[in-house]
């Protein structure tokens, strides 16, 4: 092993998607909405905002009620592609993602994504956001069993990156997502998006915007 003097030891960011690459709250409402609208059901914005952030599998029942394991794959599968077609033309890039990405790789921060979305959606977004070459790993809807709050999700990112949780950071906007992320044994960022602040008593750190995370602010996050 080559051991530098100076080295600083390495660790990895894992970011969430959905409210913190993307501001996606509004396609993801109207993808759902026509959904319904398909099936001759309706769905309201409070439906929708109890349930962002979750898996297409925990939604469908409380937007549709019980439903065949076809039935349910056929609507999860017929949502997304509302959703790629509202947003492939202009994806709703949060402002300072594409610089944070960029100078975290600069930086030789593994970078790693962990979403509930499908993995065509990641996909799409980290092409369009010009970003896909510095994710190293991603881990979607379509490599675990258990959506977030359960860890199952970061703790996979974390593996993949070849990282122990103590050396890895969660960027989170979703109470659930930092709850995960804790249960994860990781470090949780918090982003001022769509929740206020007191949502996030378990967050490590709360930022407005993410141009105010840096490499050295979040180094401080693991004690050095």
């Amino acid at each position: 092993m080559n051991h530098q003097s100076n080295a600083v030891a390495p660790f990895g960011v894992i970011f969430d998607m959905d409210g913190v690459l993307v501001d996606s709250a509004e396609a993801h409402w109207e993808s759902w909405r026509l959904l319904a609208e398909e099936n001759d059901r309706s769905a309201t914005r409070d439906q929708f905002a109890a349930t962002f952030g979750r898996r297409n599998r925990d939604i469908i029942p409380i937007l549709f009620g019980e439903v065949s394991s076809t039935t349910m794959k056929a609507l999860a599968e017929r949502k997304e592609v509302i959703y790629r077609e509202l947003v492939c033309e202009a994806p709703p890039i949060v402002d300072g993602a594409v610089a944070l990405v960029r100078s975290l790789h600069a930086a030789g921060v593994a970078l790693a994504v962990g979403s509930s979305g499908p993995r065509a959606n990641i996909d799409l977004v980290l092409t369009a956001m010009g970003i896909a070459d510095a994710v190293a790993v991603i881990v979607s809807a379509d490599d675990v069993t258990r959506g977030k709050p359960d860890p199952q999700v970061f703790q996979l990112a974390a593996q993949r990156l070849g990282m122990p949780p103590r050396r890895c950071i969660v960027i989170e906007d979703a109470p659930a997502g930092v709850e995960a992320a804790k249960a994860a044994g990781v470090r949780a960022v918090a982003v001022l998006i769509h929740h206020p602040r007191q949502a996030f008593p378990q967050a490590d750190c709360i930022v407005d915007r993410l141009a105010d995370l840096s490499v050295p602010r979040l180094r401080t996050l693991l004690g050095e």
